[in-house]
């Protein structure tokens, strides 16, 4: 009796063995590990070779080009986050009236999800390519959009707006149809017109779904990478050097590890943040 009351006890624990072999093994000791090597130096192997102890976090933050990334960071963010939410709200609002082809509409508007960030960067990188670019040839310019520091930022940010357009839409789409159509019948009584409406009926009942987008945006802009790489590369002249592209030129170009390992755990400080703030604020705000 006792043998069964044991292992109905220890059962649950058998169960949940291998998640937490793998989350052990894929996530918590990375996690750690990289704590452990930004108090310390590297060889270029990614050995130890001396513990500095705040050492990597003072050069960080004396760093220019570290220091660039993060306000390039917040620049893309912003635009990145801004844009997508606001588009995305936009078409779901007009997939959600009473048109014919709307769901043909709601396919097209959702497809940019389908494609990687990879082959993505690569169709708009001839799109925007100088000489043989459709944007060229349409304005009949010359326009270097991705290497001339005026422009290389806006281009990047336009083609992570298309691709998060998609993801933005479809959660939208679905709280517009959760809220109840009697709202807009009482208030179209009132004479409420277009704007009123959406103002003060459909942002305050699908706020909860606008700030889980806003949360996500916000990670996904401050973790961009694959765009930038295939695109830019970090320049021109670091005008797109977002702090994870800095991390993996630190990490795998300049082969300083701690370095780093000290700029990812500044990230992970600024998006735990950032998302404790706006959980705060959500509570404020949701209706």
């Amino acid at each position: 009796m006792k043998k069964k009351r044991l292992f109905r006890v220890i059962e649950p624990y058998l169960y949940l063995l291998p998640a937490m072999f793998f989350f052990t093994a894929f996530l918590f000791w990375p996690f750690l590990k990289t704590i452990w090597l930004s108090f310390a130096m590297t060889t270029p192997l990614g050995a130890v070779s001396s513990f500095v102890g705040l050492g990597n976090y003072l050069s960080i933050f004396t760093s220019q080009a570290f220091q660039n990334s993060l306000l390039v960071s917040f620049q893309y963010a912003a635009m990145t986050v801004f844009c997508s939410i606001v588009i995305g709200f936009v078409l779901a609002i007009i997939s959600n009236e009473n048109i014919k082809g709307k769901n043909l509409f709601r396919t097209i508007y959702a497809l940019p999800m389908a494609i990687s960030a990879a082959a993505a960067s690569v169709v708009f990188m001839f799109i925007f390519h100088s000489s043989l670019g459709i944007i060229n040839k349409v304005l009949g310019t010359h326009i270097g959009w991705l290497t001339d520091p005026k422009y290389a930022l806006g281009a990047v940010t336009l083609v992570t707006v298309w691709m998060n357009i998609g993801l933005n839409f479809i959660f939208l789409t679905a709280a517009l149809q959760s809220v109840p159509t009697d709202l807009y019948e009482c208030a179209a009584i009132e004479g409420a017109g277009f704007y009123a409406k959406h103002r003060h009926i459909t942002i305050p009942c699908i706020s909860p779904t606008l700030f889980f987008l806003l949360i996500i945006n916000v990670i996904n802009a401050l973790q961009a990478y694959a765009q930038v790489k295939m695109m830019t590369q970090g320049g021109p002249s670091g005008s797109t050097n977002v702090i994870v592209y800095q991390i993996y030129q630190e990490a795998f170009i300049n082969s300083r590890f701690g370095m780093a390992c000290a700029e990812s755990i500044v990230l992970f400080i600024i998006l735990m943040v950032l998302t404790l703030l706006q959980f705060k604020l959500e509570k404020k705000v949701t209706y």
